[in-house]
C-alpha cells in the first residue's frame, strides 16, 4: 500500500475486470471509494460512488487521474477500506479538480461539486502514491490511540504530511488565529 501504482498503458480485459471487481468489492463494503493498490493491484485506478441509497448508483472510473487544480481548506473525519473501524481528522482540500481517462479510454476532467467527492478523489488519488489517509492526520496521538484499539500500527511520522497552508485555512476557518500570524 505504500508503493506508487504504476500508469495503466491499455485498456484491456483484465483492466475491466479489476475495475468490475472493485467496483463490487466497493458496494460490498459499503464504501465511497476504492483504489487499485487497495486490491492488491498496482495500477493507477480508482473508483468512486458518492451516491446516497435512495439514490440509483453512480458510479465514477478515472484511469491514470491527475489532480489539476485545488483550493479551499476543510477538517474532515476520514477513514479507509483498508482500516475498518478507524476515523480521525485530516487536512483536505474543499474543491479539486481531476484529469483521467473513463472505463472507455476516453479523457475527460471533473470538478469536484461537493465536499464528499472532493475528499474520495483526494483520498483515492493517494493511494496511487502510497500515501494514507493517516498521513495527513491532523491529531496524531488520536490517530495513534484508535489505530492501537483496532490493533493496527502506528502513523509513521516520517510519512506524515505537512500542510501548513491547509491548517492555516482550517484554523481561519475555525475563528482562531494561527501562531504564524
Amino acid at each position: 500500500m505504500r508503493a506508487k501504482a504504476k500508469e495503466v498503458s491499455k485498456i484491456s480485459k483484465k483492466v475491466r475486470a479489476l475495475v468490475d471487481n472493485m467496483l463490487e468489492a466497493m458496494y460490498l463494503a459499503n464504501g465511497v471509494g476504492l483504489a487499485a493498490p487497495q486490491v492488491g493491484e498496482s495500477l493507477r485506478i480508482f473508483v468512486i460512488d458518492i451516491s446516497e441509497p435512495d439514490e440509483a448508483l453512480n458510479p465514477k472510473v478515472f484511469i491514470n487521474p491527475k489532480i489539476i487544480k485545488k483550493s479551499g481548506a476543510m477538517c474532515t473525519k476520514e477513514g479507509c477500506l483498508s482500516f475498518p473501524e478507524v476515523y480521525t481528522d485530516v487536512r483536505r482540500y474543499k474543491n479539486v479538480t481531476v484529469k483521467a481517462l473513463d472505463i472507455d479510454g476516453r479523457p475527460f476532467i471533473l470538478e469536484s461539486d461537493s465536499e464528499l467527492l472532493s475528499k474520495a478523489i483526494q483520498h483515492e488519488f493517494d493511494h496511487l502514491d502510497g500515501i494514507l489517509f493517516i498521513d495527513h492526520a491532523r491529531n496524531v496521538l488520536e490517530a495513534n490511540t484508535i489505530l492501537v484499539q483496532y490493533n493496527l500500527p502506528p502513523v509513521e511520522n516520517e510519512k506524515l504530511i505537512e500542510e501548513a497552508e491547509l491548517e492555516e485555512e482550517i484554523l481561519k476557518d475555525m475563528g482562531i488565529e494561527s501562531e504564524s500570524e
